[in-house]
């Protein structure tokens, strides 16, 4: 009954656990819920204010495809800002969120049967998006010894007669590793060399901690502004998931083709969000320190109990609000558990706290926990688990 591209799409692994932890608090079960994706801090009251406004002055109509000019502006100049390179309003596009920003762009770039290469482990959206759009993800393992980033000759060896793009998430979600200049230059002379795309996933651009700096791959080499396409938006480093604007600066024709496929799916972002971002992008650095800040508290204390457990082995976020441990002594063959979706069916069912098995992102043998929670819950969910872990070991 349903299309062949329908069937071929892959379930979220997130939804039954998720289903878990609703019915289980429905149930009245303190649950400490550990998998969100999105900070728990409330939007600036800005941001709020400027999108009441916007409702009061009847901006609640369609808008051009590509988004409102203004916002189209303040875009570019933000992109001009931040990477260093120069960005007019007709290279950026804003969409319905950074995974919208994604999808048009796969949409855009990809014939049927082209290759994009993705670091493993990954953005669970990344492989459905290119499949969806008629294209073949190929996944690029990467392992510990490297911190989970991809190498120039694994990268090398990736590489296909049909591979179009490379996608590379920095910082990643969900380890929280960012790349270095050092490790992103060589990367970009074999972008340059096969003259392939790069679609680089910036979307936790301003979640960076130990002073540590994000650097974005255009902004190393500007020279390739026609092969680089630069996602981000809002949804992480204002507390705006809900309100779903992203933005993409690329080069004219592919802005344009971008916009011309929203033209015929959403028509255009929502306009009260819009004018909403544009309250955003007003914000300083200062005021959005604050609330990286506090993740850097909240990932120290989610860092530092994790390293007490026995057994467990732990890399140290730099950026992102994840922190990605291994489990693999609890999972696998003669182990406790078979798959880390046992595992954490598991510790949802016997501890209460609700965490994303590895499997999401290609990788199991691994745990996905978020410190975008309050201080209390990360405390209570640390406790729990390494009492669950410990018991497990027995």
């Amino acid at each position: 009954m349903i299309s062949k591209r329908a069937k071929e799409i892959q379930p979220s692994l997130t939804l039954s656990l998720s289903a878990k932890i609703k019915a289980l608090q429905r149930e009245g079960v303190d649950i400490v819920s550990l998998g969100a994706g999105e900070p728990d801090f409330p939007t600036p009251k800005i941001v709020q204010e400027k999108a009441i406004e916007a409702i009061q002055k009847g901006f609640t109509k369609y808008t051009p495809a590509a988004g409102i000019p203004e916002l189209r502006e303040r875009v570019a100049q933000w992109f001009t800002e931040t990477l260093g390179v120069d960005y007019e309003p007709s290279e950026v596009v804003i969409s319905c969120g950074a995974k919208h920003t994604l999808y048009n762009v796969m949409l855009t770039l990809l014939n049927d049967g082209d290759e994009v290469i993705i670091p493993l482990p990954y953005w669970l959206s990344y492989p459905e998006q290119i499949k969806l759009a008629g294209g073949k993800a190929v996944i690029l393992p990467t392992s510990e010894e490297t911190h989970f980033k991809i190498t120039p000759l694994a990268l090398e060896r990736a590489i296909q007669p049909k591979t179009k793009a490379l996608i590379l998430n920095t910082p990643s979600n969900p380890t929280g590793m960012i790349y270095t200049e050092e490790e992103l230059e060589p990367i970009l002379e074999i972008i340059e060399k096969h003259n392939m795309f790069l679609i680089s996933d910036e979307i936790y651009s301003q979640m960076v901690y130990d002073q540590k700096r994000h650097i974005s791959p255009i902004s190393l080499c500007p020279d390739l502004k026609d092969r680089i396409l630069v996602v981000n938006g809002v949804s992480k480093a204002y507390s705006m998931t809900g309100w779903r604007i992203g933005f993409l600066a690329s080069p004219k024709e592919i802005a344009q083709g971008v916009a011309n496929i929203q033209s015929h799916t959403t028509s255009n972002p929502c306009s009260i969000a819009q004018y909403a971002a544009l309250a955003a992008l007003q914000l300083t650095k200062d005021e959005v320190r604050i609330m990286v800040n506090e993740f850097e508290k909240r990932r120290n204390l989610v860092y530092d109990s994790l390293k007490t457990i026995e057994g467990m082995d732990v890399f140290k976020p730099e950026g992102a609000f994840y922190i990605f441990p291994s489990v693999k002594n609890w999972v696998g063959e003669e182990k406790r558990f078979s798959s880390t979706v046992q595992l954490a069916e598991a510790l949802l069912e016997k501890k209460g706290v609700g965490v994303i098995p590895g499997e999401v992102f290609g990788a199991s043998g691994y745990i996905r926990i978020s410190f975008a929670a309050s201080e209390k819950d990360l405390e209570r969910g640390m406790e729990r688990i390494k009492e669950f872990l410990e018991q497990e070991s027995l």
